[in-house]
């Protein structure tokens, strides 16, 4: 066996993404895909032992509640979930079968439900949409670690 070319071809660990994926088929998913946020960022944090405020664990769960729930809610078929860190921050993706893009509808306090991409995009430090060869997929950033001089990660008010 010719060791030297025993690893050749092959990622060191360190270089490699952190990330998980899962399918969701039906409504209970949601709670399993919030339950896979979850444990996926305890997992960054002691495995790997990159921070995560606690912000950045509710935030997360919050993001992959409301695009699982939209991607159930709208579109026929299974959705993908996968959560990707990079740079101090978390990729929460969701792909659906549905070529129908969503619609963020103007701020309106008088306006029960239909907040939840609204939520989405104020608490994120990015968000975009891109269509697929088959459906769409939605990508969300989520910074993890809050900054030192205590303000909350994320889009500014302006």
């Amino acid at each position: 066996m010719n060791l030297a070319r025993l690893g050749e071809g092959l990622e060191p660990l360190m270089d490699r993404p952190i990330a998980v994926s899962a399918v969701f088929e039906d409504s209970g998913g949601i709670a399993e895909a919030r339950d896979m946020a979850r444990e996926f960022l305890a997992s960054v944090q002691a495995v790997h032992g990159l921070p995560v405020s606690k912000r950045a664990m509710g935030m997360v769960q919050l993001v992959v509640s409301e695009l699982v729930t939209n991607a159930r809610k709208y579109a026929h078929g299974p959705c993908l979930l996968t959560l990707e860190v990079e740079g101090g921050a978390v990729q929460v993706s969701v792909w659906d079968s549905s070529t129908t893009l969503p619609s963020v509808q103007a701020a309106d306090a008088q306006r029960v439900g239909q907040h939840g991409l609204e939520i989405v995009m104020a608490v994120c430090q990015s968000f975009a949409v891109h269509r697929e060869p088959v459906g769409k997929r939605i990508t969300a950033t989520v910074v993890l670690a809050d900054d030192p001089s205590g303000d909350a990660a994320g889009r500014q008010a302006m």
